[in-house]
């Protein structure tokens, strides 16, 4: 079982987000950066356990500059065999999904897991740009994989319930919420990591459909106000002249 995994660095969730340059970019001073939780907990380790079930190899692929790194190398800590950075600044979930498929047409991966988002965008899109590119089944929002020979049997989340399909290798997953407990890497692991393969490729030539115009933090919560049980006219008043709700 040849598995690939797509990782992201994303900025801890307890950073205080600021822009500069008129709003156009992220202000980076004193940000935390982190392996994007979901592709982490849920895909990466689902990965490990599929090997550690079935044999193989787990390779984890991100596309970013060098102070991604770092991240790259807890991927590699939890348990990754090898790593492989796109040396390219991921402007959009379009360009890195591309750049992704286009080192994979060739290798021979048979899942390629996702995290279902990630938690600075959320955008969902990565998996689904990728097995576009290649031509692949995907399967989002998983919650449950197993394997038999070259047949997944996946559960996923739909609305208002649960699904079960089947699909067979090659195929794009993404990783939801149940699909694996996270792992903490232990000292052997982060010893390992040090010395494990990490190679940086340059990336495809791939055309950028989206620029950045500018960031804009979500408006300030507002106080609230309270209105009486047996007041529906000032309610009603309030919801149509101030909230413009109805």
């Amino acid at each position: 079982m040849k598995i690939l995994v797509c990782v992201s660095k994303v900025p801890d969730t307890t950073t205080k987000i600021a822009f500069k340059d008129n709003n156009t970019k992220l202000n980076e001073d004193g940000v935390q950066w982190i392996l994007n939780p979901t592709d982490e907990w849920y895909a990466l380790v689902r990965a490990l356990e599929l090997k550690e079930k079935l044999g193989g190899t787990v390779s984890v692929i991100n596309v970013g500059l060098p102070d991604t790194d770092s991240i790259i190398r807890k991927a590699l800590a939890i348990g990754a065999d090898d790593a492989v950075r796109i040396n390219a600044d991921p402007v959009d979930s379009y360009f890195v999904g591309a750049q992704i498929a286009e080192y994979a047409k060739d290798k021979g991966f048979d899942i390629i897991f996702t995290g279902k988002e990630t938690i600075s965008y959320n955008g969902f899109m990565i998996g689904g740009v990728v097995a576009e590119s290649l031509d692949l089944p995907f399967v989002s929002l998983a919650i449950g994989l197993e394997m038999e020979g070259n047949t997944a049997t996946i559960k996923r989340e739909i609305e208002g319930g649960k699904e079960v399909v089947k699909v067979n290798t090659p195929f794009v997953v993404s990783a939801n919420k149940g699909l694996a407990e996270a792992r903490i890497p232990n000292m052997r692991g982060i010893m390992a990591a040090k010395t494990k393969p990490l190679a940086v490729v340059q990336p495809a030539q791939v055309a950028q459909f989206t620029t950045i115009k500018t960031y804009e933090p979500p408006k300030q919560k507002q106080s609230v106000k309270l209105v009486k049980a047996d007041n529906v006219q000032e309610l009603v008043d309030l919801l149509h002249n101030e909230a413009k709700m109805i």
